[in-house]
């Protein structure tokens, strides 16, 4: 029986499905929408050319996740825990739904979750090889079930 499921969120339309799709296929499991906020991503960061250029990146990319968080959630009719943390996307949900902890708790491990819901792009061709799947790569490395909602 499934208990505990982790859903990634990024702001897309197909995102926001996957979290939908999850809270209507497992109505007693416990809900935790993830957004991961990639720090490759940045268009400034420490060579910015400017004192401070990180952390003006970090509060913008923060904001934007509690609002994709925020969104998403409130299209779903119950609760739903929120996540936000800082990595690459594929090895932070990997880490998360192993157990991981968020920085600052107590160092016992964490509980893992039973299954991991996420939205596949459906990139094809040279962009999928230029930008990787976040989806293709959760599959192939989670150490749980993995829908793939497109």
């Amino acid at each position: 029986m499934v208990k505990r499921i982790l859903v990634a969120v990024d702001g897309s339309t197909e995102a926001a499905e996957a979290l939908q799709f999850a809270a209507s296929e497992w109505p007693d499991a416990e809900l935790t929408a993830l957004h991961v906020i990639n720090p490759a991503d940045s268009a400034t960061g420490a060579e910015g050319g400017f004192p401070g250029a990180a952390d003006q990146w970090y509060d913008s990319a923060k904001q934007r996740g509690d609002r994709i968080l925020s969104e998403a959630t409130s299209a779903v009719d119950r609760d739903v825990e929120t996540r936000l943390e800082v990595g690459r996307p594929t090895g932070t949900i990997l880490s998360v739904a192993g157990g991981e902890k968020r920085v600052g708790e107590d160092d016992d491990p964490g509980e893992p979750f039973d299954h991991v819901v996420l939205a596949s792009q459906g990139r094809t061709g040279i962009s999928r090889v230029l930008l990787g799947s976040v989806a293709e790569g959760v599959v192939r490395r989670a150490e749980v079930p993995v829908t793939v909602v497109r």
